[in-house]
């Protein structure tokens, strides 16, 4: 009887020896982990006020690859959401929510020093009021560096269970912060290294559009003059091509970008047409988009297989883009349909390669996914450039595209209602480029 009592008595102070300790153990937790990456701060912050690159640097992907996530609430900023399940009962459900970015976007400039992203977690992790802040601050000599501060907090209350459980915040907390950290700057690497924060771009809906297309090419030397002649060539074959079709050309030229070389810009210049069907070689085909080239089977066709198919040069055969070839230098196929990253630039030529750039480093950080293969980017000259004499009275505004495979509905520029810049009212920050100075600079050149 003794010994049962003596148990009592031991097991009574162990309990009570548990509720003091756990009631002395703090009611919160903290931990935070740093790191310093090369990229400029507005990326780093694009990249963590949304959730679409998420699944690429989170910890959990490396713990279970068939982890499937959800997109929810707002694309970008406070209110988007991402959910996952994992039958890893370790990785399990749950949700990050964008609670607070700070300050907002469209103040993240070269003049802000910090900025902070707050994420609320919704997990299986013990406690209240979980959520990671997100600091991010300018380093380097000329602030070109991001020093990101990851931190993690959450409220024990007076749960003494959830008191104990923070011997445990360096186990999956501090593993999951310090490995996504250490993705995220992997991540990070592929975006340009281009400072967008003056461009205004929309995503737009666009529609299927009939065109004929010629491909063309100069040396970059010859500039603006060269761009210029090869480019009324084209829109010459174009409207001679149009006539002998039967159909009229209906808005002003497209320039698709196929390479933006060091030496060498090729390019294809076309124009939309009125008609979706158009006999060629005798018979009515109608127009299809473009597609990937199958590089294995045009190395494998023979000269019979061409004959038979219509080859790469025969009126009524298709190219292996799947373009209809209306003779040796005209094209003809289904362009544009779905999302497109559009972004307005006010001035010569010349600014369009900038404008191209900016618009890739403006996608990646966002999430926004693209393929230059088939969809490449393309300008439209929307108004003319108006001189009297030698004298420029108005510059020329361009349309440039780049086509999005998976995008959401609206930039947060677009969503916040911010006006691009226009001819009309002046609004534009953008210096027209030197018609002198058609090549573009390094860092725009590099990003083609």
């Amino acid at each position: 009887m003794m010994r049962v009592l003596e148990f009592i008595v031991a097991l009574i102070i162990v309990i009570v020896a548990a509720v003091i300790v756990g009631v002395v153990m703090p009611s919160s937790g903290h931990i935070e982990r740093q790191l310093v990456i090369g990229k400029d701060m507005r990326q780093v912050y694009d990249v963590l006020n949304n959730f679409r690159r998420f699944p690429e640097y989170s910890e959990q992907r490396d713990a279970d690859r068939n982890i499937k996530f959800d997109f929810s609430g707002k694309a970008y900023g406070p209110g988007a959401e991402i959910s996952w399940a994992s039958d890893d009962g370790k990785v399990g459900t749950g949700k990050y929510t964008i609670a607070s970015a700070d300050p907002s976007f469209d103040k993240v400039d070269a003049t802000a020093k910090k900025a902070t992203v707050v994420w609320n977690v919704d997990n299986d992790w013990r406690g209240n009021d979980k959520h990671f802040t997100i600091d991010l601050e300018r380093n380097g000599s000329r602030g070109q560096l991001t020093k990101v501060t990851w931190s993690y907090d959450v409220d024990y209350g007076f749960n003494l269970i959830n008191r104990y459980s923070s011997l445990y915040i360096h186990g999956d907390p501090d593993v999951f912060v310090q490995s996504t950290l250490n993705n995220l700057q992997n991540v990070l690497a592929s975006v340009q290294n281009v400072d967008y924060t003056k461009l205004i771009p929309y995503i737009e809906q666009t529609q299927a559009t009939p065109v004929l297309v010629v491909s063309s090419s100069i040396e970059r030397k010859g500039g603006l003059e060269a761009l210029d002649d090869a480019t009324n060539k084209a829109i010459g074959q174009i409207q001679a091509a149009a006539k002998k079709l039967g159909v009229t050309t209906t808005g002003p030229r497209i320039i698709y970008t196929t390479n933006w070389g060091d030496q060498t810009y090729s390019f294809d210049v076309a124009m939309p047409i009125s008609a979706t069907s158009l006999n060629v070689g005798g018979q009515s085909v109608e127009l299809t988009p473009a597609k990937s080239p199958d590089l294995n089977a045009a190395a494998a066709s023979t000269a019979a297989d061409a004959a038979t198919t219509g080859g790469d040069n025969t009126p009524g055969g298709h190219d292996r883009f799947g373009r209809l070839i209306d003779d040796n230098d005209v094209r003809a196929f289904l362009a544009f349909g779905g999302p497109a990253l559009k972004a307005v630039w006010n001035g010569t030529a010349a600014g369009v390669p900038q404008t191209r750039a900016l618009m890739k480093a403006y996608a990646q950080p966002h999430g926004y996914k693209f393929d230059e293969v088939v969809n490449r980017f393309y300008d439209i000259e929307a108004k003319p450039e108006v001189k009297q004499g030698d004298e420029v009275k108005q510059y020329a505004e361009y349309d440039v595209y780049l086509p999005l495979s998976w995008a959401p509905d609206q930039t947060p520029e677009q969503a916040a209602g911010i006006k691009p810049p226009s001819l009309d009212d002046n609004s534009g920050d953008q210096a027209p480029a030197s018609s002198g100075t058609a090549a573009a600079p390094a860092a725009a050149a590099s990003a083609q």
